[in-house]
């Protein structure tokens, strides 16, 4: 080769390896960049989650964990959603929801959760014998769990409460009856819509109604009092639709001389205030 062809032939190579480290550093930028996001990423969800009391843990965010998650973040509880899928986990966050990628059906999944101090576990994992398994572990590991699974087949549901569910839902035998219900009763279905989405859902009829259950503080000044003393209706607008006592008895549609106390949970119907402000005066809160 020529002086001029060696000259451009030194060019090209200096000119090539320069563009291939350039290439090489760029990819192994993008690499290290993502490793670091997701480490961070995962120790902010860990700490967050570490923060949480009192909280809900959502195993699964199929159909069924949407739209419980839905319902928690509507109710303004905190809750923090498991699934092993990462789609479905990046879904969840970028609802804005704390969530972890992570088998549910493990020890470690469920403590890293938070399950010691949490209020109760939903499992809407894909099979029944997966949702068993959660609920056997969690109430395991916390025997205080409140305990809610959905089940695909009816025979799952003995086995479920066995296991220690305190609540077990098949979804597709409730639509089928909440269908035919429609179509049979379709006042009965339209109140109880009416009663359950009111509130979170789109409003009813121009109304804002739902359900709510009110805990009776002890140094709540209505501990003591009838129904009729508090005057209720009168002072909220609310209808107590019954009393679920301390120990577990209901007592449905009470008369006005029904006595509440310390302990006791008011199943109450109202407008959003007017449940706000109830709890208030049952809570012995200051409005």
């Amino acid at each position: 080769m020529s002086r001029a062809g060696r000259i451009f032939n030194s060019f090209l190579i200096l000119f090539g390896v320069i563009v291939m480290l350039l290439a090489v550093g760029a990819m192994t930028q993008a690499v290290i960049e993502l490793e670091l996001n997701q480490f961070f990423g995962r120790r902010r969800v860990k700490s967050m989650i570490e923060k949480l009391q009192n909280h809900i843990i959502l195993c699964g965010f199929g159909r069924v964990g949407r739209g419980a998650a839905e319902e928690l973040r509507q109710s303004g509880v905190p809750f923090v959603v498991v699934d092993k899928n990462e789609e479905r986990v990046e879904m969840a966050m970028k609802g804005g929801m704390l969530a972890a990628v992570a088998d549910a059906s493990r020890d470690e999944t469920l403590l890293d959760a938070g399950i010691m101090r949490a209020r109760g576990l939903i499992a809407t994992l894909a099979s029944d014998a997966d949702n068993l398994f959660v609920i056997l572990t969690a109430n395991t590991l916390n025997p205080r769990l409140q305990l809610s699974a959905r089940v695909a087949e009816e025979s799952s549901e003995q086995k479920m409460r066995r296991a220690g569910a305190d609540f077990v839902f098949a979804p597709y035998n409730s639509t089928g009856h909440r269908m035919a219900q429609a179509i049979v009763r379709p006042h009965v279905q339209q109140f109880i819509d009416f009663t359950t989405r009111g509130i979170f859902g789109a409003p009813a009829g121009g109304l804002e109604v739902g359900i709510e259950q009110v805990r009776v503080e002890e140094s709540s000044p209505f501990a003591g009092k009838t129904l009729g003393e508090m005057q209720v209706r009168r002072d909220t607008g609310v209808i107590v639709l019954a009393i679920r006592r301390a120990d577990g008895q209901m007592l449905f549609n009470p008369p006005a001389d029904a006595k509440i106390s310390g302990g006791d949970h008011l199943i109450a119907m109202g407008e959003p205030q007017s449940l706000r402000r109830l709890e208030q005066q049952l809570t012995g809160v200051a409005a």
